[in-house]
């Protein structure tokens, strides 16, 4: 059988071949560098192939597959390409006669160093990934512990070891099985902790045998390599986790003297940032300025998108911007940072005017207005204490951000006049809330049936974390299951003391 391949060595010799042999003898005799005779020839265990005398090649030695059977299925299936890398031609003919009685499909290319070996992985990987037709990636690399490793910078101190850590460190992603003699197990072992997948004992070694420890190397570092990119996404996931944490607001309203309760649900699985957004802070005239909002879709892009629309509105609002000016600049951030044309922001935006102007505690809360701007996003609920909820008025309402242009004055937010009595509360929330279907039709949740659902909850005597949490887990029942849009919710009451709830 002709060898194939181009990557032939320089001197490379032909050598003689043994046949139904354990694999390995003892290494008393020198490499043969110079020609040889041509190897005798290979029965193929399962045809009746015409022997032919032919050359073994220490850069490629190629077995002809065998027929169909439980280890080279009729689909025509890749033989497992395996490098050896091995300096004693007679050790690397016991292999070759190893294989062919394995009756595994398995391609021989032979190696006498790493520095060859190094160049035939490299080489085969380019071509595997430019799709030529010199074949796949090698599956597995078989090495012999006893050939000298051609280091760069050998050390005195030697473990055994130092061609097997040259090789992982030169192809770290290949299997590896190693070859040691008898008096070498605890070596094999070792080699094993060290990286290796498998050993082997060379005069204990059968065709079916190194089949089998080529089969479970393959596996093993199929494991080993599944298992990493576990990890790995499981460390991603959590610097996610700790991203995404980060990038969720901290109200700032020290001395505003309000109640401040948040509800964050992301639609998508496993995620903690959506499309919706929020933010509630109090500047130095003694105003405070809330908004949510609501970026179209919910993945990572809208996310990203949520979060810089975020942190700009609270920018706009430290920089003394406010209604029209502050969403007019807000609409031209989002044209610049929207990834097409046809995503487009929801918002409800907030203003509050200082609390009352008595000096005493009884005195807070009292004679306050507020400014109510909407952006194409539903409009608050004012939860009174002694009336069931009341939305808010939208026909002031404004078109969503990103929808039409600025510049010729189609987007417009006028602001409408809210007055808040004392003991006021304000239910702001994304459409999420409200989208949930109720029953088994296509009947949705709306507005109206939110505001009736809240006043039932307050009935009850639920108040703050406790009133959104029953009506969040309300929604959820009425829908049948987990809302799969972003849900944010935000309860804004005017306390004599400042608290702010999770």
């Amino acid at each position: 059988m002709p060898a194939t391949g181009d990557g032939r060595a320089p001197g490379a010799a032909d050598l003689p071949g043994a046949h139904g042999a354990p694999v390995g003898h003892a290494r008393n005799r020198p490499v043969t560098t110079g020609p040889a005779t041509a190897a005798p020839p290979i029965p193929h265990p399962r045809s009746q192939a015409v022997r032919a005398a032919h050359a073994v090649h220490p850069s490629h030695v190629s077995e002809v597959p065998p027929g169909p059977g439980p280890d080279n299925p009729a689909d025509g299936g890749a033989p497992l390409r395996l490098l050896v890398i091995e300096d004693d031609a007679s050790d690397a003919q016991l292999i070759k006669a190893a294989v062919a009685d394995s009756g595994t499909s398995i391609e021989i290319h032979w190696a006498r160093g790493l520095d060859q070996a190094t160049a035939l992985l490299a080489q085969s990987a380019l071509s595997a990934r430019r799709g030529r037709s010199r074949g796949p990636e090698f599956g597995c690399v078989l090495l012999d512990l006893a050939a000298p490793a051609d280091l760069p910078h050998p050390s005195d101190s030697s473990d055994g070891l130092e061609g097997l850590h040259e090789l992982l460190r030169r192809a770290p992603h290949i299997p590896v099985v190693v070859l040691t003699d008898a008096a070498g197990a605890e070596l094999g072992a070792a080699a094993v902790a060290a990286g290796a997948q498998d050993f082997l004992i060379k005069h204990e070694t059968d065709g079916p045998l190194l089949a089998r420890a080529l089969r479970y190397a393959v596996e093993r570092k199929r494991a080993d390599e599944s298992q990493r990119r576990l990890v790995e996404a499981e460390l991603r996931g959590q610097e996610n986790a700790r991203l995404q944490r980060h990038l969720l607001p901290t109200p700032l309203l020290d001395g505003a003297g309000l109640s401040f309760t948040r509800r964050y649900r992301p639609g998508r699985r496993r995620a903690l940032l959506g499309g919706d957004f929020y933010d509630a802070v109090r500047t130095d005239d003694g105003t405070v300025h809330v908004v949510i909002g609501d970026v179209c879709g919910h993945g990572p892009d809208e996310a990203a998108l949520g979060v810089a629309l975020r942190i700009a509105w609270r920018t706009l609002v430290f920089a003394g911007l406010t209604g029209e000016e502050l969403l007019t600049t807000l609409q031209h951030v989002l044209e610049h940072e929207r990834r097409s044309d046809e995503i487009f922001a929801t918002l409800c935006m907030l203003v509050i005017g200082p609390g009352g102007t008595g000096s005493d505690l009884d005195s807070l809360g009292t004679g306050e207005r507020a400014r109510l701007y909407l952006a194409g996003h539903p409009a608050p609920l004012l939860l009174g204490r002694d009336h069931e909820p009341v939305t808010l008025p939208a026909d002031l309402a404004g078109p969503a951000l990103g929808l039409l242009p600025c510049h010729d004055g189609e987007a417009a937010w006028p602001a409408h006049e809210v007055e808040l009595r004392p003991g006021w509360r304000l239910l702001l929330y994304t459409d999420g809330l409200i989208e949930g279907r109720v029953g088994a039709g296509s009947r949705r949740l709306g507005q109206d049936g939110l505001a009736g659902l809240i006043g039932d909850h307050q009935a009850a005597g639920l108040t703050r974390g406790r009133l959104v949490d029953s009506a969040i887990a309300e929604v959820e029942e009425l829908n049948g299951g987990a809302l799969t849009d972003d849900v944010a919710v935000l309860l804004l009451e005017r306390n004599p003391v400042q608290l702010i709830l999770g």
